[in-house]
């Protein structure tokens, strides 16, 4: 019995003695997770959060508008459908603006019989006057009456011009190679000089139109590389880079996508280009993160 009694005691002091070399040893150990987590945190790159929506580079979206008053003839496009500058997108009405370029054509064929018989008859009253049989006044009379065939010919080939140019604008034409992301008239409308008729864009130069807190504009470099995500395709993101950084702070423009966020903070706008192929459509509002350029 008191061999087995010295045994747990000599048991119970080594467990003694062991919880004693794992206190002593558990601050370092916990120590040297907590280093290693802050080593990883310190190197884990800053990135500052922005908002931003999806846009075109300048010219590459155009409002296309009406030249001229009319009722819409015909509809040549839909929404989504890929054009080549140039093509027809509506025909406005114009048979009168046809009718009056018929009567002015006319008048430019009968100008041109004028002058042929004012040439016959100055040619006839030259002869005359060399022969002393007319008078240089008849000769005077002939090349007025030529002058004023040809200047009648000036004014009907102008009119004829100037109706061309009225009938060409009776067809609105797609401006840009693009896509039509919006139609506004359909056949029967009227439309007045300045409405606007569509919407092309040319959806292969997309970027990102972005808001920074100011509190941010020292990470706001060019070059600055930026990580692209949005709530329509959770889980995934896409590369781009700052290309423009604002030179003035100026008021939200964008809406939050956080409702706690408030709409009235000071910011930096600034333009992000798109480094890969993207899913994105034209005006989808996106969440960036920003990495400081070094």
């Amino acid at each position: 019995m008191r061999t087995r009694s010295i045994v747990w005691t000599a048991l119970a002091g080594l467990g003694l003695l062991g919880a004693t070399a794992l206190q002593a040893l558990g601050p370092a150990g916990r120590g040297g997770a907590s280093a290693d987590a802050a080593a990883a945190a310190a190197a884990a790159p800053r990135r500052v959060a922005a908002e931003g929506r999806v846009v075109t580079y300048p010219g590459a979206e155009v409002r296309v508008g009406a030249d001229r008053a009319g009722r819409v003839l015909d509809v040549r496009m839909i929404e989504g459908a890929v054009v080549r500058k140039g093509d027809v997108l509506v025909v406005l009405e114009s048979d009168e603006l046809a009718a009056s370029l018929s009567a002015a054509q006319a008048r430019l064929a009968e100008s041109e019989a004028e002058i042929r018989l004012a040439e016959i008859t100055r040619e006839r009253r030259q002869a005359l006057v060399a022969q002393q049989i007319a008078a240089p006044s008849d000769l005077d009379q002939a090349e007025r009456d030529l002058d004023i065939s040809r200047a009648r010919r000036g004014t009907a080939a102008a009119e004829i011009e100037r109706l061309q140019a009225q009938l060409r604008k009776m067809r609105i034409l797609s401006p840009i190679d693009g896509t039509v992301t919006a139609r506004m008239v359909d056949a029967g409308e009227t439309v007045e000089p300045g409405d606007a008729v569509a919407t092309v864009a040319d959806l292969r130069r997309l970027r990102i139109d972005g808001e920074a807190d100011e509190a941010d504009a020292g990470a706001l470099a060019l070059g600055a590389e930026v990580r692209i995500s949005a709530d329509g395709f959770p889980g995934r993101s896409w590369a781009g880079r700052i290309e423009e950084v604002a030179e003035s702070v100026t008021v939200r423009a964008l809406k939050p996508q956080d409702p706690s966020r408030p709409t009235d903070t000071r910011i930096l706008a600034v333009k992000v280009a798109l480094a890969e192929a993207t899913p994105l459509r034209l005006g989808t509002t996106v969440e960036l993160k920003i990495t400081p350029a070094r």
